[in-house]
């Protein structure tokens, strides 16, 4: 059971020295207790009591980090079983299965198909993190040779596949210091292929054909100091599956059972041979809870939907993505360029500036703090009006830009035209633009100055 404010502070110095950036031991141990800091920060704590706390205040789903530096991909330390109660942490890496029995035009495809499918959403990047490794050839030195290629050719994170520890070592004996994902361990090699992750400190995954195998495995790793574990269910019932993810998400959460507390990783390729059906597979279970996802293919029409659940799903549901306020130029605009102004709502943000940069106008791009919310819901909160909006566009010092006094607003708020040339002054002139952002190339090329 997680440890409360008290308890923790009864472990702190008590000193209330203010070395930590807070007035007292109870303020620090409070906010240790909600996560949002480490005990770590207190420089008089005792090491044994930092494992202490952290173990104790460890969330339910261990943390896991694949890779190494900057670039590693960290999925686990969910706290809830839906969105909606908190947020979802860290969203689900996407990979790519390879074998060491493809031939080399296939590879070249699918390595160059890593390599160059992204797609940018509201000033996002979204793209593949990982390429899954499977030895099928038995061969060790062909495996190798696969893994060194891959390194060679994308900087993918790496996931090792075979149930042979040797095999496992070989590709892992050139790509230790990426901190690869070993997969798996089994019944049969628990011994030699946890030996070979200890010494190298990389996680692994644990196969299993129910969550009774699953936590019997976990449990055995955890003896010998390994800790960093993913989850792997074997099983060809899509119906199973999907209830044993639910399981071991409500489990660690409700029950506490640290056993199952590990994230999970999901090959749709498991259930179907069908393209389509696999990406619908690996949707269901972004939702529901896999924490690494790989995939037999990367089409670019299968991923970008993919891709944006994963981002809808995996943002805090309690704090809208927004835009710094400020002005931003599109199309090299001149002082005779029009000057619109939104909110900052990253996805109206992003509407906007998609129509405006294919209309190649000019364009001046207003971008008001709304505090995250739409044009007509900030609005009707008060945060989008004439006076808001006035206090911005002086503030900005926009003018010095411009030789004309023209305004144009979202046509839903025209509302608001009237008061806002009161507010602007006699000299401007207030345009109401289109309701919705597709009518805009259409608006900005029948654009004069008057």
């Amino acid at each position: 059971m997680a440890l409360s404010g008290l308890d923790i502070f009864k472990k702190l110095p008590k000193t209330n020295c203010k070395k930590c950036n807070f007035p007292t031991c109870l303020a620090f141990a409070m906010q240790v207790a909600t996560g949002k800091i480490e005990v770590s920060l207190c420089p008089d704590v005792s090491p044994e009591v930092v494992a202490q706390i952290a173990e104790a205040t460890a969330p339910p789903i261990r943390p896991i980090t694949i890779g190494a530096g900057e670039n590693g991909l960290k999925i686990g330390e969910e706290t809830v079983m839906f969105r909606h109660d908190k947020r979802f942490e860290h969203q689900p890496g996407i990979g790519l299965l390879i074998t060491d029995e493809m031939d080399d035009k296939t590879l070249q495809r699918l390595l160059e198909r890593f390599n160059t499918v992204r797609f940018e959403r509201v000033g996002v990047m979204m793209k593949p993190e990982l390429i899954a490794i499977k030895s099928l050839s038995g061969n060790p030195e062909k495996f190798k040779a696969l893994v060194k290629r891959v390194m060679d050719e994308t900087p993918a994170l790496l996931v090792l596949m075979s149930d042979s520890a040797e095999i496992l070592k070989a590709g892992l004996s050139i790509c230790e210091k990426k901190r690869p994902l070993l997969c798996g361990v089994t019944k049969d090699n628990l011994d030699q292929v946890a030996q070979i992750a200890k010494e190298s400190n990389t996680p692994v995954v644990v196969k299993g054909g129910d969550l009774d195998e699953l936590a019997d495995l976990t449990a055995k790793l955890n003896a010998v100091g390994i800790k960093d574990i993913l989850l792997y269910p074997i099983t060809t019932s899509l119906k199973s599956r999907f209830e044993q993810e639910v399981m071991i998400r409500r489990l660690p959460l409700k029950k506490q059972i640290k056993a199952l507390g590990f994230p999970t990783i999901l090959f749709p390729s498991d259930f179907t041979l069908d393209k389509d059906e696999e990406v619908l597979i690996a949707a269901t279970f972004v939702a529901k809870y896999a924490s690494i996802i790989i995939l037999s293919n990367l089409e670019p029409h299968h991923l970008y939907p993919l891709f944006t659940e994963r981002m809808n799903i995996y943002t805090d549901p309690q704090r809208p993505m927004t835009m710094e306020e400020k002005v931003y130029e599109f199309s090299n605009p001149d002082k005779d360029s029009p000057l619109l102004v939104t909110g900052n709502f990253a996805l109206t943000y992003f509407l906007v500036t998609g129509e405006v940069e294919s209309s190649k106008v000019g364009c001046w791009l207003a971008i008001q703090n709304t505090d995250g919310l739409s044009v007509l819901t900030a609005w009707a909160a008060g945060k989008f009006n004439a006076e808001s909006v006035a206090k911005f566009i002086k503030t900005s010092k926009i003018t010095e830009n411009l030789s004309h006094r023209n305004i144009v607003i979202p046509g839903y708020v025209a509302e608001i035209s009237g008061e806002l040339e009161e507010e602007l002054g006699s000299d401007w002139k207030v345009i109401v633009g289109p309701r919705e952002a597709s009518s805009l190339p259409a608006f900005l090329k029948q654009w004069t100055i008057k």
